[in-house]
């Protein structure tokens, strides 16, 4: 691949070679195609088969194309009951790609993008998909994030405060105009954040298209994937994030008609109620998290069309227009508090 792309090999192998791993014959690289965030490549030799991410080219957003994050935490996932792909060679500062990157290995099965996608799977098989998502959402905030090493990982206390804080200020380094409802739910939010809540490790961008499901078996996830937002903080937000990204307007934010926002899947409170039945967990101050999960979406499909803007959409379809989306997810965070 040229420059241009973000990824050659010249700079692949070197990355390679310095993490010990033997590249066998020439390496192939290719861009996945699709997605709204981190570039994603297939990557070949003559006998393995990796995958490499790194930040898009342009219209950063940091906190949402942590390179290093992703790399930390799927280190140390790798043997607890959170499928994750094994971890190969990762370019820290950019030393070798030009930009942070990671290279892990690709784990074969099932990725559910589209309705294209769900199209193939059974009624019983959707089912079967979210019980398994909802799964391994569950065992993922059981991880005893202290064993695993990830203790050092953040700071688990005050992360709904700061959630809320930082997607205010992400919104004023991505808004591509003024939008008065984004600062009233971030108030609205600051107000009335819980005082008590679990922590754990989370996710930070948890759906069925995050996910590899094994081959052949819709009802088992063989690896989570797209790890950059994971950090120790509330279950609560993943679960409403989870829930959020159900509302039919995020396909815009994608720039395709998302399976996840399909009607076969459960809606929001069905998927919420089968995390109570997995975890026993309480919900708390529902309609604050709901908000919350608005708000980030919100700012991230502004995010989108301000990459684009500047010529880091990675050519994705549509990206110019994800914006539209922003409104409809503020307003549903504002009917979620209210």
């Amino acid at each position: 691949m040229n420059e241009q792309s973000g990824l050659t090999n010249a700079d692949l192998r070197r990355l390679l070679d310095s993490a010990g791993v033997e590249v066998v014959g020439d390496l192939r690289i290719d861009l996945i195609s699709g997605g709204r965030s981190n570039l994603t490549f297939d990557v070949r030799d003559d006998v393995h088969h990796w995958v490499a991410r790194r930040p898009p080219m342009g219209g950063l957003t940091p906190s949402a194309h942590d390179m290093n994050r992703e790399w930390d935490v799927t280190s140390a996932l790798v043997d607890t009951p959170v499928p994750v792909p094994r971890t190969v060679a990762i370019d820290r500062d950019g030393q070798y790609i030009g930009a942070p990157c990671t290279v892990v290995e690709f784990v074969d099965g099932q990725v559910i993008r589209s309705v294209d996608d769900l199209a193939a799977l059974s009624d019983d098989e959707v089912t079967a998909s979210a019980d398994a998502l909802v799964k391994t959402l569950a065992d993922l905030h059981s991880v005893d994030y202290t064993a695993v090493g990830l203790g050092e990982f953040g700071r688990p206390e005050g992360f709904a405060a700061r959630q809320v804080k930082l997607w205010a200020r992400q919104w004023g380094i991505v808004k591509t105009r003024e939008m008065d409802d984004v600062e009233r739910l971030a108030a609205a939010l600051a107000e009335r954040v819980p005082e008590q809540a679990r922590s754990s490790i989370v996710h930070g961008d948890f759906r069925i298209d995050n996910t590899i499901l094994a081959p052949g078996d819709a009802g088992s996830v063989a690896a989570v994937v797209d790890w950059e937002m994971a950090a120790l903080g509330d279950p609560l937000t993943d679960v409403a994030l989870m829930c959020v990204y159900r509302e039919p307007v995020f396909s815009a934010v994608l720039g395709f008609e998302a399976a996840w926002t399909s009607d076969r899947y459960p809606d929001a409170d069905g998927l919420a109620q089968r995390y109570v039945d997995a975890t026993g967990a309480d919900l708390g101050d529902w309609a604050f998290y709901l908000g919350l999960a608005n708000l980030k979406l919100g700012v991230i499909a502004e995010g989108i069309t301000h990459r684009a803007l500047a010529g880091g959409s990675s050519g994705s379809a549509g990206a110019e227009r994800a914006a539209e989306a922003t409104g409809a997810f503020i307003a549903a965070g504002l009917r979620a508090i209210s």
